[in-house]
């Protein structure tokens, strides 16, 4: 391992509760092979690992999964968070979220929610979440949540099937009472990798996208914030993905293994811990898949002399895996990357627009 200075402290917790869901959408996060309800953390673990991030230095908690209404103990694990000083936000599908638990998660301390949204129309938005009557489930609960004057965020996941709806989708979101809109274009890796030619993007969509997006943030300065992630395989550099790995933030998956990111498990030459084997602080400072791609002495030519690597970091570590098969490698959406023409030959092959494969559905 190598001896590195202690990071500074991670400002947010993603916390899987579990990997079930009511809905499939092909361009889920979650891995490939599931978690199952019997592997999950319990409430009183889930409570002590909310108290050591505390401890840590974070400030933000994000309750994910899967689906975390699926958790009974929701509104436990909730309180557990508020209890140990913790930002408590709720990324959810909406299903399995009627008002009464809504006025119980509120009264435990919730204090934001972030809701999904796969089309603003019914039939896509059910195609595509693989969930018959969600859409209009999603639709009362944002008028729920807004009506109680809680936070709320559309998450908004944009893809080559309904990127053409993004003026109408941030107009849904204003209209809805939205805070905030984040408009996350998808990223490849897991399920979203498996139907990669089916949800990447055009360029002249990307490029439409950009546009729109450019017009509604004046449109909508003071009344909703936009946040917008484009697609990787169309930028000349990378993003900085987490800030730098391991420098901002960390994951726990519901078998309680503590990840760099949400990706991380598919880079097979990390070694991971779990917050049942070694607590919080320990992972987080020298934990051996944390300390494998922080700093720079890791990195190959072209990053490692290059100007923008304290910029970028070297793009994402996840994405050099699935792409280039080599976690150290440069991220290759980077036009100094070695293997960018790989990008390049994967956005030259997109299938036209009526030859679009079957979506692989998450189940």
């Amino acid at each position: 391992m190598r001896d590195l200075p202690p990071p500074p402290a991670p400002i947010a917790l993603l916390a899987e509760l579990t990997h079930r869901c009511p809905l499939a959408c092909p361009y889920c996060s979650n891995p490939l092979e599931l978690v199952a309800r019997e592997g999950e953390l319990d409430t009183a673990t889930w409570a002590r690992v909310f108290a050591e991030a505390a401890d840590l230095g974070v400030l933000q908690l994000h309750l994910s999964g899967g689906e975390p209404a699926a958790r009974r103990d929701l509104e436990a694990l909730v309180a557990a968070a508020r209890q140990a000083g913790l930002y408590v936000n709720l990324i959810t599908s909406g299903i399995g979220l009627a008002e009464a638990r809504l006025d119980a998660l509120e009264a435990a301390g919730l204090d934001h929610v972030q809701l999904s949204l796969q089309g603003v129309r019914a039939g896509i938005a059910d195609r595509i979440g693989g969930y018959r009557g969600g859409f209009a489930r999603k639709l009362e609960l944002a008028r729920a949540i807004t009506a109680r004057g809680l936070p709320l965020t559309l998450n908004a996941v944009m893809h080559r099937q309904n990127l053409d709806d993004l003026a109408e989708t941030i107009a849904f979101a204003a209209d809805l009472g939205a805070r905030r809109i984040e408009v996350a274009c998808v990223q490849f890796y897991g399920w979203a990798l498996a139907n990669r030619a089916a949800l990447l993007p055009t360029r002249a969509q990307v490029d439409a996208a950009k546009r729109t997006v450019a017009e509604a943030v004046g449109t909508y300065r003071g009344r909703m914030a936009i946040d917008f992630v484009p697609p990787d395989y169309y930028a000349d550099y990378p993003k900085a993905c987490m800030g730098g790995w391991g420098s901002t933030g960390l994951n726990v998956a519901p078998d309680g293994t503590v990840l760099p990111c949400h990706a991380a498990a598919t880079i097979p030459q990390l070694s991971f811990q779990r917050v049942t084997e070694a607590p919080l602080a320990e992972i987080w400072e020298r934990g051996p898949a944390f300390q494998a791609f922080r700093g720079h002495d890791w990195m190959a030519e072209p990053c490692r002399s290059c100007a923008r690597r304290e910029i970028d970091h070297g793009g994402c570590r996840c994405q050099a895996m699935a792409l280039a098969g080599d976690p150290r490698a440069t991220d290759p959406v980077c036009r100094l990357a070695p293997h960018r023409p790989m990008v390049d030959a994967i956005l030259d092959a997109l299938p036209a627009t009526d030859a679009l494969p079957d979506l692989v559905y998450r189940r």
